[in-house]
């Protein structure tokens, strides 16, 4: 007995969907004849939800004849039946059949008192809503699937015409990257004959101290970093326009925190001075004359604790030190 309502609850469901789906497709065709409400006149309607804009929508009935029904804050929308169930005015959609009852006002409308809907109803409504939005949706990734379409096969097109090009491009690329590594490699050389310059740290007096920071495990200069060598060669700069530049000598010292062995952060901090180095001379012209043969403290030297992550952070830097004779420095009476 059970399992036979229950067929015919689904029967009658299926049905409704149907009902919905035929006063949805009655939308399109144009035999709708918009109705007025006498204003004052008290009139009751009945028929499917054709269109909602706000605090408006429009029922029309099996005839054709569309009213616009308008809701107010005292408007009461509830179900059919002994068990009436109260309803937000956010379930009237299109698609949904009801009965609605008010008065008509100056523009024609039906100001509605009270709406009245089967759930079942509400529920057909419902389905029928959410058919509409798949369909739109998939409506919308069509066309975005047709736009990326056309647009790779314009992009592919014009990088058919760039293919030489761009070899001609990553050859010349390839052959800067070799000349500034030889460059650089020449540099690291030649900074270690300069290196002979310096007798003892005694002798000179630090002018300027500059600390480069690095990534963990990395020895590439980033842009901060670049800037910080950037803003310390144009100090430089400056000191030399002024004649203050005489007998400077430039100490460049890496560090590494904790990480890892301790050897590896001895070569870490090597890689890490020697970098920093290599930009100096390739980028600002630095003299390799004045440049101290760069070494790696490793771990061994920290500037900060390493029991904590900004500690370990300044740990992972390079320190150019800018150097200046005192002999030369001083000046008589």
């Amino acid at each position: 007995m059970r399992k036979g309502k229950a067929f015919v609850g689904l029967v009658g469901v299926a049905c409704l969907l149907l009902l919905a789906s035929v006063g949805a497709s009655a939308q399109t065709a144009d035999n709708s004849r918009p109705v007025q409400v006498p204003q004052g006149a008290k009139q009751k309607v009945q028929g499917v939800v054709s269109s909602r804009n706000g605090d408006e929508f429009k029922v029309r009935a099996v005839d054709g004849a569309e009213t616009t029904v308008l809701l107010t804050s005292g408007t009461d929308v509830t179900s059919h039946g002994l068990r009436k169930k109260d309803y937000p005015v956010t379930y009237i959609m299109r698609g949904l059949r009801l009965q609605a009852q008010g008065k008509g006002d100056s523009e024609g409308r039906l100001v509605a008192d009270w709406v009245r809907f089967d759930e079942q109803d509400l529920r057909a409504a419902q389905a029928l809503e959410q058919t509409d939005k798949v369909a739109a949706d998939n409506a919308v990734r069509l066309a975005k699937a047709e736009q990326a379409a056309r647009e790779a096969a314009e992009e592919a097109k014009r990088m058919q015409g760039q293919i030489a090009e761009n070899t001609a491009l990553a050859n010349e690329a390839r052959a800067k990257a070799e000349a500034a590594q030889q460059t650089a490699d020449q540099a690291f050389k030649d900074a270690a004959l300069a290196n002979n310059r310096i007798n003892g740290l005694d002798e000179y007096e630090t002018l300027r101290m500059v600390p480069v920071l690095f990534k963990v495990g990395s020895s590439v200069l980033d842009a901060t970093a670049r800037k910080a060598i950037d803003d310390v060669a144009e100090w430089a700069k400056g000191e030399k326009a002024k004649g203050n530049a005489n007998g400077w000598l430039v100490q460049v010292t890496g560090f590494a925190d904790t990480t890892g062995k301790s050897a590896k952060n001895r070569a870490l901090s090597k890689a890490r001075a020697d970098a920093v180095i290599n930009y100096m001379v390739l980028k600002h012209g630095l003299d390799l004359r004045r440049v101290v043969q760069p070494f790696g403290y490793g771990d061994s030297k920290p500037v900060a604790s390493n029991k904590t992550a900004a500690g370990r952070a300044q740990n992972r830097s390079v320190e150019i030190k800018v150097l200046q004779n005192k002999g030369i420095n001083m000046k008589g009476d």
